[in-house]
């Protein structure tokens, strides 16, 4: 029995173009980055040029140990590059391309029968801009097992998105992580009331997930689920880049919630890749040894 845990980015692989150069990214494949460097089999299933770019995206996967067997090429469009801005607290700002080999991710029959496998994937709503990306997503998404992570990382990028794309992604998710940047857009699109933890209740219950994620930058998260909180403080750092910050919260608390580990526990391990994410350059830093996680699945399937 495959005693691996199966975790997949699903949806953008791109580079962004950082003033210190090319970094390999895409908000799905930073998640599936960090999910391996944790201890999971990661995969990123996306879509790249026949280009020199799309080559070495396949390189840089391959080197972190990223699976790229669902890495899909395009023969007629590039890879897809996002200009990327920081300012002096390396908050990022982006101008994306508008056309992309990742807004047409195919769908074969082979890629169903792996979305069977899988224990958890992340998407977000920027990597549904197309009818093309859209329908593979949902079909992922449709024929994963029930019990299973479908964590939405709702990463809003304007002008791409839209209440009903929110609120299509969210129907299909049992985990939602949003930003305090996100929540007023969503508060607005659902007439949520009251202070913040009231407003993601009330997400938690009109969406019937199974589990909650804010994160809110230098002041940490809030994870809530029908019967808990817990609420984590951000390790203070000099902010190098922020890019990943989110990516990395949510690929680390997968994996640590897969592995078994308390809300509190996931939660505050989240925080501290976060963290240790923001203060390096670069999205995807390779991270210190004790950083990875021993899963409690893993034994029990291994048994």
């Amino acid at each position: 029995m495959n005693a691996e845990l199966k975790i997949a980015g699903l949806g953008e692989t791109l580079w962004d173009i950082l003033p210190s150069g090319p970094q390999l990214g895409g908000a799905p494949t930073n998640f599936a980055c960090i999910a391996q460097q944790l201890g999971a089999k990661a995969y990123v299933v996306s879509c790249v040029g026949a280009d020199g770019f799309g080559r070495d995206a396949e390189k840089a996967l391959l080197k972190r140990g990223v699976s790229t067997d669902y890495l899909f090429k395009h023969p007629n469009l590039p890879t897809g590059k996002v200009k990327v801005t920081l300012d002096e607290q390396g908050i990022p700002s982006y101008d994306i391309e508008k056309e992309a080999a990742w807004d047409h991710l195919p769908c074969p029959d082979s890629l169903i029968a792996f979305a069977r496998q899988l224990d958890a994937v992340s998407f977000g709503v920027l990597s549904q801009r197309s009818p093309d990306s859209r329908r593979a997503i949902r079909s992922v998404l449709d024929n994963m097992p029930k019990d299973s992570l479908r964590i939405l990382d709702v990463n809003l990028r304007a002008p791409y998105y839209t209440k009903e794309l929110v609120t299509e992604s969210l129907e299909y998710a049992n985990i939602l992580k949003v930003s305090d940047e996100e929540l007023p857009v969503l508060a607005d699109y659902y007439q949520l009331e009251g202070e913040v933890t009231m407003q993601l209740r009330q997400l938690l219950e009109r969406f019937d997930l199974k589990l909650l994620a804010y994160t809110r930058g230098a002041n940490g998260s809030i994870l809530l689920n029908d019967h808990q909180a817990s609420m984590a403080r951000a390790l203070p750092v000099i902010p190098l880049n922020a890019v990943a910050a989110g990516d990395s919260f949510i690929g680390a608390l997968t994996v640590a919630l897969l592995s078994g580990y308390s809300l509190h526990e996931s939660n505050r391990l989240a925080n501290r890749v976060a963290a240790y994410v923001c203060s390096h350059q670069g999205p995807t830093p390779a991270l210190p040894p004790e950083f990875r996680i021993v899963s409690a699945i893993e034994t029990a399937r291994a048994a």
